[in-house]
């Protein structure tokens, strides 16, 4: 018999895009509304590199939605070659501010600020390790002459494993791992090695990005890979192995930077992520895990509790409606679409 409900711990968001200025104002509420919590990524421009500055935006976070503090936007700095000591202690000092992220220089959307000799930043790391603050990474190198769907396998092996074996106490989140290289590696540590899977690759491997036509709104980095792959992520995220746990990585752009002759790098998918993840662990019969990945495994990391409000899913007879864009001034961001029907939704009509 088919399961028709899911109740979970509300969920926590553990890698979220929201931006600034119109676009905070247009997307904030779709991850308030679904989600307890979420680790912002600090790539503005310019970057969240100083606690003053993580304060700042999470004031304005909370001020897009209206000044209800329900939703707790948990702030990261901005890992850069001006970083200092003093400005890690005060990070892990503060009760808002819970990780430091690495940005190899070019990687991604607002990298420029990031990490151009990794060697530099080792003393700083064994400074995070000491202060029991997580270093989160964008693992992918940004060599010109490596192929592009090669980047997340190299920077294992030439970024991170060496940091690792120099610094076994530093506790590191791998993000948006994207390989079964990443997952293996990952399944493969003792300890203090973690990661987070996305929605989109769950559900997609570079086909649908490519075949039929060049689709940009499924253009996203660390790009789409292989269908192998993407079983790879899929098994390690249903498998309720505590050092997996979700972080959307959503990630909006107005529909015409998406769109244009050099598109932007991002999938918004904080409108319809829950829906799309029950309907993976169905598919791979373990909806016994989703509460996991979703609420309990990137909770238990960053030593949180628990979330004690509860969120019920439900599955429908229909295939869920999602909006197709939602709006931002006069423009639009365009929702993750994710291929296929979603008969998973979550109930908003309760309170548990």
């Amino acid at each position: 018999m088919i399961q028709q409900e899911i109740v979970l711990n509300k969920p926590d968001d553990m890698h979220l895009h929201l931006r600034d200025g119109d676009m905070l104002s247009a997307v904030a509420e779709h991850s308030a509304r679904d989600f307890a919590r979420a680790i912002i990524m600090p790539n503005l421009v310019p970057p969240v590199t100083t606690v003053q500055d993580a304060l700042s935006y999470r004031q304005r976070i909370f001020a897009a939605l209206g000044g209800d503090t329900s939703f707790e936007p948990m702030m990261t700095l901005y890992l850069t070659a001006s970083t200092t000591r003093y400005d890690l202690e005060k990070a892990a000092a503060s009760d808002m501010v819970k990780a430091v992220k690495l940005y190899p220089a070019g990687a991604t959307t607002n990298s420029d600020s990031g990490v151009r000799d990794i060697q530099k930043s080792y003393r700083l790391f064994e400074t995070m390790a000491e202060l029991g603050l997580p270093l989160l990474v964008h693992g992918e190198v940004t060599d010109k002459e490596i192929d592009i769907f090669d980047r997340e396998a190299i920077f294992i092996d030439s970024v991170l494993d060496p940091i690792r074996r120099a610094i076994p106490e530093l506790r590191i989140v791998m993000e948006h791992v994207t390989t079964k290289n990443g997952v293996d590696y990952v399944a493969s540590a003792d300890s203090n090695l973690y990661a987070t899977l996305t929605t989109h690759h769950l559900m997609l491997n570079r086909n649908a990005m490519l075949v039929g036509g060049l689709r940009p709104h499924y253009y996203c980095l660390p790009i789409l890979k292989r269908e192998e792959h993407r079983q790879a992520l899929r098994a390690a995220a249903t498998s309720g192995d505590a050092r997996f746990f979700l972080g959307t990585d959503s990630a909006p752009h107005l529909s015409d930077a998406k769109e244009s002759a050099c598109g932007c790098a991002g999938v918004f998918s904080a409108a319809n992520s829950l829906g799309c993840l029950a309907t993976v662990f169905e598919e791979e019969k373990a909806l016994v895990n989703l509460n996991a990945f979703t609420s309990i495994n990137g909770a238990n990391f960053y030593g949180l509790d628990i979330n004690d409000v509860k969120i019920r899913l439900i599955r429908t007879s229909e295939p869920a409606i999602f909006p197709e864009h939602i709006g931002v001034g006069t423009e639009t961001v365009t929702v993750f679409d994710p291929g296929m029907p979603i008969y998973w939704h979550v109930d908003h009509s309760i309170t548990l």
